[in-house]
Order: structure tokens, then sequence, then C-alpha cells
């Protein structure tokens, strides 16, 4: 398992994609394992030897990110929360999968992207998202302000932080 961060330092997107075959991704929200507002994603893949074809054919996506709030403290992730996605995952055979997600479901947390559609995206990313996004859609369905509160306070931290490595790594210390 790899942090999409340390691979994407290392390698392109369209060079992961041709050189792996990336098959799953599984979108986590943010905060689960560092703080507030930084983002996690986990990559299921096989690598593979050198070839002139794209070994990714399709990736899954299952998107436990959108409208799902986790804290390190007060609201840990559990097994229970990830049975959804074992079980779209289908670790028995991951080559038969059923989509979530539908033009009739665009809520569906479980969609599946070709090859084609991903580099063809602008900027070419992994992070793929299309569920709706509660808070941007319902204002009067807000969280109360002290969570926003805290939320907010965690996110100027989290970036403080980034900006702070980024310093110390310009700085040579």
């Amino acid at each position: 398992m790899y942090c999409l961060k340390e691979v994407l330092e290392k390698q392109s997107v369209k060079n992961i994609l041709k050189t792996t075959d990336l098959h799953t991704i599984l979108r986590l929200p943010t905060g689960i394992f560092y703080k507030q507002g930084v983002k996690a994603n986990v990559l299921f893949f096989d690598n593979k030897p050198a070839s002139k074809e794209a070994w990714t054919k399709e990736v899954w996506i299952y998107d436990f990110r959108t409208n799902i709030h986790f804290t390190l403290k007060k609201n840990p992730l559990k097994f229970e929360d990830l049975k959804d996605f074992i079980k779209c995952y289908n670790p028995e055979n991951r080559h038969v999968r059923k989509e979530t997600w539908s033009e009739d479901n665009p809520n569906g947390r479980w969609r599946k992207y070709s090859y084609d559609k991903i580099v063809s995206r602008d900027k070419t990313n992994l992070d793929i998202s299309w569920v709706n996004d509660e808070s941007l859609a319902d204002l009067d369905n807000l969280p109360d302000p002290d969570i926003l509160a805290n939320e907010i306070i965690e996110n100027v931290e989290a970036g403080l932080e980034s900006f702070k490595e980024i310093a110390e790594t310009v700085n040579g210390e």
C-alpha cells in the first residue's frame, strides 16, 4: 500500500497507469491518518514488466471521502466502516464487480473509469470525484459552527505544517 502523494512524487500519473495495472483506488476521508484537510488515497495495483501498451485498462474508484467525516480522536475509522468497500471490491474475484453509480444513482460510491477517460482529463490526475458534496449543495444543512471552526483550524494548521516542510526543504534544513 502506498500513499498517493509518495507515488506521485516519484512517477507521473500516466507512467503509473502504463507501468502497473492500477485497478482500484479507495478515496479516504481527510484527516484519518494525519490531520484534517490532508487527503489520502489507497492505490491497489500490480507491478508489471515494461510494455508499449498501458497495463491499466480500467480503474475502479470507491469514494469514501465525500460527505463522510471521521476524526482521529472523537470518531475514528473502524473496520466496520469499510464493509461496503470490501463488498464492492470483491476480493474473491476482483474481475467481477458491479458499479453502484449510474445515471439513476449519481451518488453511488463505486464507479469505474477507463484508461482513456482518465488520461483525457485535464492535467490527468487520480483525484476523481462525482458524488455531490452535500455541504456545498445544501447550505441549510451545514454542520454546527464549532465543527466548522475546528475543521477550518485543522485545515489551516495542516497547511502551515506543509509550508514549514517546504521552507525547511528550501533552506536545506
